[in-house]
């Protein structure tokens, strides 16, 4: 029976997305529960999980192009769909007793340059990147590949998490890590020695006669991308693995010292993987003692209130001390107006699609946000100023920070100069900010400064908060949902689009009355955005 797979249901703010991946192709079987898509949005990224296990038989909106609030993207047809795929181990096992006739011949005809890089064994030091000098150390988060895996040139090998960015380590050369020196979760220094790094396309200890049989076997290879590559066995945890099955391997987080291999010399195939798979015979067994605090007290029982300790990521330990720097430090105190968004939701539907041929971007809320707040900052200089100790500093320019949600958590890259940007250039801003920031790739100088902040709560649905200062800067709009509610317009009642706002503000800097005055101020441009063009 087919099921259809819907986009979310999107918040009022949020007129449509783009599909940013599917993460399945058509013939792949997928678990209930089990991520199938991205859609990303003006400002988060939102995951489609597949409603039951079955097969992804069909896809109807490809990736880049725009959907709606819980538009059928794709069709999920059952589990016995995927049949084809499911025999894809079978054909592969044929495919290797063929080679054992075939595969002496295959290697001989192999080209010798091909062979040169993993006899080269030449190593390298793996360091570490330059930090800025704002930061002085970093936290090793992931090894993405292991000791004896096969890595290309300039994949990441791991990734290091400072206080507000994640720095990414690539390999210098096509080979294998041969040792590593830092483990997740270690404390590292800038340019620290990481790992040590062997040149050569196969994986580390398959050498001698293991490289020699594993190489022939590999010419009838099960994966015919794997073998077009040039991959070669390696040898991981003891096992010696075909590529097809160490990349299933990986992809299913197989303990690889489970894996009974059933081919020449007890090689591990991609049919050994996927019976692993099946059965559950090579799952990594939980680490709780690791995790666990010393004066924990006895396990509790398996299935029944189920703790995981784990660190605070560096980011997260970042946002929680400026959070209660702000609040201890700052008078804080926050008011409230709300805006009729009418004017705005009628003008962005007339020009949409103009405003997308002509720039190339899709026209959002955000950016209607940045350059009201950007007139009204210029109209009250105390909310655009900042405290340094005993002294206020008055900015003469408009950089304008947006709160973006990340998978690592919350970040505030700065638009800078607002007020010599147009509108498109706004919102090609933000959403740059909002892909790099997903890929983890927002880099230190994109955050630093910034006069303002705006932050958008409506995308996840909320009403109405109070938005915490981000020092050293006074003042901070809040956005939220957008809700149609009655109101009274010219003596009679009509429902209208409106939308909550909230400003907080360090009141040792800015007075109540100037903190009123600047939020009615952004009502009253955007009700009526003529104002914005014609600078009244």
């Amino acid at each position: 029976m087919a099921t259809d797979i819907k986009a979310p249901t999107f918040p009022e703010s949020v007129a449509e997305g783009t599909v940013a991946t599917w993460h399945k192709k058509v013939g792949d079987s997928v678990e209930r529960d089990e991520l199938i898509v991205e859609i990303e949005t003006d400002k988060v990224v939102l995951e489609v999980v597949a409603p039951e296990a079955g097969t992804l038989s069909e896809i109807k909106i490809e990736e880049g192009n725009t959907c709606e609030s819980e538009q059928v993207l794709g069709v999920l047809g059952a589990a016995s769909e995927g049949g084809k795929s499911e025999d894809k181990p079978s054909a592969d096992a044929k495919g290797e007793a063929e080679s054992e006739d075939k595969g002496q011949s295959a290697n001989e005809e192999k080209p010798a340059a091909k062979d040169k890089p993993a006899a080269s064994g030449k190593s390298h030091e793996v360091k570490a990147p330059s930090f800025p000098e704002s930061v002085q150390e970093g936290t090793v988060a992931s090894w993405n590949k292991k000791v004896g895996e096969a890595v290309k040139r300039d994949e990441v090998l791991a990734e290091i998490e400072t206080d507000k960015v994640v720095l990414e380590v690539v390999a210098p050369a096509d080979g294998a890590l041969a040792e590593i020196k830092v483990e997740e979760g270690e404390v590292v220094e800038s340019e620290a020695l990481l790992a040590v790094f062997s040149e050569g396309a196969g994986g580390e200890g398959a050498g001698g006669d293991n490289d020699s049989s594993a190489s022939a076997e590999s010419a009838g290879d099960q994966d015919q991308a794997s073998a077009a590559e040039g991959e070669q066995d390696a040898k991981v945890d003891g096992k010696i693995l075909a590529p097809a099955a160490r990349k299933m391997a990986a992809e299913n987080d197989l303990d690889v010292s489970k894996l009974e291999g059933t081919g020449k010399g007890g090689r591990v195939l991609k049919e050994d993987v996927q019976k692993a798979i099946d059965d559950g015979s090579a799952k990594k067994s939980a680490k709780p003692a690791a995790s666990a605090p010393k004066a924990a007290a006895a396990p509790a029982v398996e299935g029944e209130r189920p703790e995981q300790r784990v660190p605070m990521s560096r980011l997260r330990q970042t946002i929680a001390k400026r959070l209660v720097q702000a609040q201890q430090t700052a008078a804080m105190l926050t008011t409230y107006n709300e805006v009729d968004m009418s004017a705005v939701m009628a003008l962005r539907s007339e020009y949409k699609d103009t405003f997308l041929k002509a720039h190339d971007v899709k026209l959002g809320f955000m950016g209607f946000f940045v350059k009201a707040a950007t007139e009204a900052l210029k109209r009250f200089p105390d909310v655009n100023a900042s405290i340094d100790g005993t002294d206020i500093v008055y900015h003469g320019y408009q950089d304008i920070g947006v709160a973006v949600s990340t998978p690592r958590g919350l970040v505030v890259p700065v638009l800078r100069d607002t007020d010599s940007m147009k509108l498109a250039d706004v919102e090609k801003a933000i959403g740059d900010f909002g892909q790099r920031g997903k890929q983890g790739k927002l880099g230190i100088e994109d955050m630093q400064g910034g006069t303002f902040t705006i932050t958008n709560g409506g995308i996840f649905g909320s009403l109405m908060s109070t938005p915490i200062l981000n020092p050293p800067q006074t003042a901070i709009l809040g956005m939220h949902k957008i809700q149609e509610r009655p109101m009274v317009v010219n003596g009679k009642v009509e429902i209208r689009p409106m939308m909550y706002l909230a400003v907080s503000y360090d009141h040792r800097m800015i007075d109540g009355k100037d903190a009123v005055q600047f939020l009615v101020a952004i009502k009253s441009l955007l009700e009526d955005p003529a104002r914005l063009l014609l600078d009244i």
